[in-house]
This record gives structure tokens, sequence and C-alpha cells, in this order.
């Protein structure tokens, strides 16, 4: 009677031979040791690259284009002085942010050798001021230290303004022409008076009219201020400058240029005339830190560290130097920004961004090129540094995952035992032929 599993005896792939019947060579023994230690390798080898960690990239449509994004800025000019420099940022669709530096941005004034002088924080009313060597919030401390602060403040409470000048209750400061006082007289109500109380609204008052500032020499609140004493004596300082802007996700440019802005139909002006005080100024500058985007955490920070691919591509222009000594020269940075997920294995996840950067500068005065005598320069233009940005609609989805799964890792490995196996077996088989054949053709 044949049973079910005599049945199953047919379906057998693997016949086995007697153990008798088996032959073992040293052939045979030399090549199984080849192919253990083979397989052993070859495990390892798929071990190592299934614990291997690989950035997987995906592009995608950026869906977060409504957001702002911050600009994280930290450049040293060590031929201007602090209160040379304007910091303006504008865009394609007609936003225009005036003198960004004076909100919540940081000057620290350097002497000659590069070395700190004194720290202005320039958010104004804030409270807080640095000591003469670092850039850590010192509250409460050295708070007039080289700064303007003090009169930008008092100018709110004009009581504390008048007597510490010692002016009259109804004082009413001259604007120079900047603005219409012709009808202070027929007013009544003090405070609806046009009037200029402080250097910095008669400087103001200019700007809005496109007229040369100079130095605020022979303008009585600049004087009885001491603004003009202190231009003066800050004419051969340089100054570093960093903070935090923010802007539209479009085409646009931040920079860095002297004197005062204002806007003028079809124009954006700045008052040069203290530019030209002295033939020391220059852009020369050094770009310690420029980014897009959050700093990322310290725990994000490690995983960023152990992915270097990541490090190089996201700050290229810290570190960058043009040091040329021009004095009517523009240097320009223009920026393709994209944004930048990174999804790490631990679950966290860093919005950034990815930016590349070339290079530009020329004299205003136009002309040859001097490296490229067939290449000419325009004409015009502003001395100063700008950056051209414009932003990408895609972003970048870089996913942290291990180069196999535990299924690829286990089908590689079978792979590996298997292949090894197969031709270990046709090895050991030809030996064994050719062992076959010398011994015949010896015997005979």
């Amino acid at each position: 009677m044949i049973t079910s599993r005599n049945k199953l005896v047919n379906f057998d792939a693997f016949a086995k031979t007697v153990e008798d019947a088996r032959i073992r060579t040293t052939s045979g023994g030399i090549v199984t040791l080849v192919c253990f230690i083979l397989v052993v390798c070859l495990i390892i080898n798929d071990w190592n690259e299934f614990r291997t960690i690989v950035i997987r990239p995906e592009l995608v449509v950026d869906r977060d284009r409504a957001k702002r994004l911050d600009i994280n800025v930290d450049i040293t000019f060590p031929n201007l002085p602090c209160d040379l420099l304007t910091l303006d940022i504008m865009d394609v669709s007609g936003e225009l942010q005036l003198d960004v530096a004076q909100y919540g941005f940081k000057k620290i004034r350097l002497d000659l050798n590069g070395k700190n002088i004194a720290s202005e924080d320039l958010q104004i009313g804030s409270g807080e001021s640095y000591d003469d060597s670092s850039t850590e919030v010192k509250p409460n401390q050295n708070q007039n230290q080289g700064s303007f602060d003090d009169d930008q403040l008092l100018e709110q409470f004009s009581p504390e303004y008048l007597n510490k000048y010692n002016l009259d209750h109804d004082y009413c400061g001259p604007c120079f022409g900047a603005k219409d006082q012709s009808n202070n007289e027929k007013v009544e109500n003090e405070e609806e008076k046009v009037c200029c109380q402080t250097c910095k609204q008669v400087k103001e008052a200019y700007a809005a009219n496109g007229w040369a500032f100079f130095d605020g020499s022979e303008i009585e609140q600049c004087e009885r201020e001491g603004y003009v004493t202190r231009i003066n004596e800050r004419l051969n300082e340089g100054c570093r400058i960093y903070g935090k802007a923010s802007i539209n996700r479009i085409a646009g440019n931040l920079h860095f240029a002297p004197g005062a802005s204002h806007s003028a139909p079809m124009k954006h002006i700045h008052d040069l005339s203290l530019f030209d005080k002295t033939k020391r100024f220059s852009f020369n500058h050094v770009i310690n830190h420029f980014s897009f985007g959050e700093d990322p955490e310290s725990s994000i920070k490690a995983s960023l560290n152990r992915l270097k691919t990541i490090q190089v591509s996201s700050h290229p222009l810290d570190g960058f130097k043009s040091l040329k000594n021009e004095r009517y020269h523009l240097y320009s940075h223009y920026l393709k920004v994209v944004s930048t997920r990174y999804e790490f294995l631990n679950s966290t996840v860093l919005e950034t961004n990815q930016f590349s950067s070339t290079f530009h500068d020329r004299p205003l005065k136009g002309g040859k090129d001097e490296d490229h005598p067939h290449t000419l320069h325009a004409k015009g233009g502003i001395p100063g540094l700008f950056f051209h940005f414009d932003i990408s609609p895609l972003k970048i989805i870089n996913r942290e995952q291990y180069a196999k799964s535990w299924g690829s890792f286990l089908l590689s490995v079978c792979s590996a035992v298997g292949g090894v196996l197969a031709v270990g077996a046709v090895i050991d088989r030809t030996v064994w032929e050719a062992d076959k054949v010398l011994r015949r053709k010896k015997d005979t």
C-alpha cells in the first residue's frame, strides 16, 4: 500500500547518497575552507552595508511659500564705521525694509587692528548693552558706552530731553528747511507744531527730502548732542554687524550701503555725503556667517556633523573674504536658495535651506575688466555689498535611512552563501575530474 509519505518521496529534489559512497578529498577540504572564509567576509560586508546610513533625497513642490524666511547675517567691515552702515531689504513685490540694522541687529565697533572697541544693541529701547570684548548680553552694564541710544530714548520723553540740554519747555527745534515750519507761529497747541527736536529727527527729515546730511556739523541738535564729535572720532573704525532679518519667499536683495536711505519714485537712494569724507572707506568685507532659516538645535547639530555632505552645502559663504581696498566698488553675491528638510533616524526634523553663491564685483566707473580685457563693466550704481537672492519653488526632502532593509539583508546573505557554495561545488568537481585524468595517464 502506497502511503502519502511515500508519495512525497517522489518530489525530493535533494537526493542523498549513502555515507559509504561519499568520497572526501584534500582538494575538497581546501575548497570548503576557502568557501567558508568567503561566506564570512561577504556576510560581514553585507552587515556593514546594512548598518550604513544614507540620505535619500526627494524633490517636491514647496507648499510653505506663504511663510516668511529668516536671513542670518554676521559680516565684518574693517574699513567702515558702524555709524555709516545702512542695511536695506527689498523684493520684487515692492516690499521695502529701510535701515533694517536699526531694529534687532547688533553692531560691534572695531579698531584699526580689528579688535572690539564697544558693542551696541541697535534695537531701540532694549535696555541692554555689551562690554568691550564679548558679544554676550550684559544687561544694564555700560549702557551709554559709545551709543546714540540715550537721546533716541529721551526724544520719546521731551521733558527729560529738554532738561538734559537746559532747553525751554516750549522749545521747537529747527528742521533747516527739510520740513515746512512756516505755520508754527499760528499753531496754539505745542504738540501740533512741526519740530525737529533731536539730531536723529533732523537726519530723518533730510533723508526724506533726499538731501545730503554730511556729518551733522552746523546743525544745532547734532552739535548739542555731540553727534559731530563722535562721528569724527569714529572715522578710522571698522564694524561687525550681525543679526536676523525676515523676508518674503520671493526674489529680492539685501544690501549694505553707506549713509541714510530713502525711496523716491522708481529710485532707491543713499546719502553718500559722509562716504566722501575720507579715502579710507571701502566695502572690504569678511563674511563670518550667512544662512537662511533657523539655527538647528544641538541635538540636530550632532546629526549634521555626522553627515559631512550636508555641512558643506549649507553655508557656502562662511569665511568668504574680499579685501580689495577699492573705494567706489560694488560687490555682489547672487544666491539661489532651495528649501530643504532633513528627516533623521531619531525622528527629529530640521527645516532649513541650502543655497549656492556666485560672486561678482565691479568698479562704479565702469570700463574694461582688469582680468578680462574683452569684458566691459556697466557704469553707475552705489558702493556697497549686495546679496541678490532667488527662492526656488521646489523643496528637497532628505530622509536619513539605512542602506538596506532586513529583508534585503537576509536575501543578500542567502545569495552570498548559495553563490559561493555553487561556485565551490563547480571548482571541486573540476579539480576532482582533472585529478582522475592525471592518475589514468600516470597508470598507463
